[in-house]
């Protein structure tokens, strides 16, 4: 059984696309609620009557073109931020490091980086609902670098872990810069940290090394090369957490594809 309808007038908001994806990645059992009833009533979803008399959902045609247009406009908006952490990621592989993209990595933080203003908080830097980390004046984040990567080296005291972040939009890196949380979390994780800044329209960096905070290194993509703006601080780090290594194993690095030859930064 199906509905007849196409794409209502207004765009279609981030809540119905979200329950597109749920539904067209599950056996797609209703839920009856008025998110739903909108979607059925604009073509996007149809209900099936099973051999058991019970009742599902499943896109239409109308519905997975939508979803598959969302996807494509996604992948447009993030395809600059995504090459730019891919070149990262191949430049240490090229210079004998490993190197992951995308972790997820549990860190203490100080608590009192969380009180207050809630800006400094992210989608990539939150706060856990664990206890707190010893001494509870740390509560415990899980964080996202763009790139992380150690040596390759067997002796845990060289490994120099270093965390890479990548910005290719002057707002994101100034909404970014206004979250303690998130640069103490990669300090605590690493002994060095970078931010490597793309270019913008004119091809200038977008951003000059004073206005990064001077606990971070800085990176200007210039014509496709490396700029050092300023060196990163460089701490030692003894030792990884266990809890390290499983995220790292359970990960796998980025692996560089042979006789990549995409030009060097």
């Amino acid at each position: 059984m199906s509905n007849s309808g196409s794409l209502p007038a207004a765009p279609v908001q981030r809540a119905h696309l979200r329950r597109l994806r749920e539904i067209y990645r599950s056996a797609g059992w209703p839920c009856a609620d008025m998110l739903e009833l909108e979607l059925l009533a604009a073509g996007l979803l149809e209900r099936c009557l099973g051999s058991q008399g019970h009742e599902t959902l499943r896109l239409t045609e109308t519905g997975i073109q939508a979803l598959a247009q969302a996807h494509a406009g996604n992948q447009t908006a993030r395809d600059p931020h995504e090459n730019l952490v891919k070149r990262v990621a191949d430049q240490l592989g090229r210079e004998g490091r490993l190197a992951w993209r995308g972790l997820m990595l549990r860190v203490p933080v100080p608590r009192a980086l969380f009180e207050g203003d809630g800006t400094m908080q992210s989608v990539d830097v939150l706060p856990t609902v664990e206890e707190p980390a010893p001494g509870f004046e740390h509560t415990w984040c899980m964080a996202m670098p763009d790139v992380f990567s150690i040596r390759r080296s067997s002796v845990e005291a060289y490994l120099e872990p270093v965390v890479h972040e990548i910005k290719v939009s002057r707002a994101d890196l100034l909404g970014d810069l206004r979250k303690p949380a998130k640069r103490a979390a990669y300090l605590a994780m690493a002994g060095a940290v970078w931010y490597v800044l793309g270019e913008d329209a004119r091809g200038r960096p977008i951003a000059r090394a004073e206005e990064v905070p001077p606990e971070c290194g800085v990176l200007q993509v210039q014509g496709g090369s490396w700029v050092v703006a300023r060196n990163a601080p460089r701490r030692a780090v003894e030792r990884l957490p266990f809890h390290m290594w499983m995220a790292l194993a359970q990960a796998g690095p980025h692996i560089r594809s042979e006789g990549d030859e995409q030009a060097r930064l």
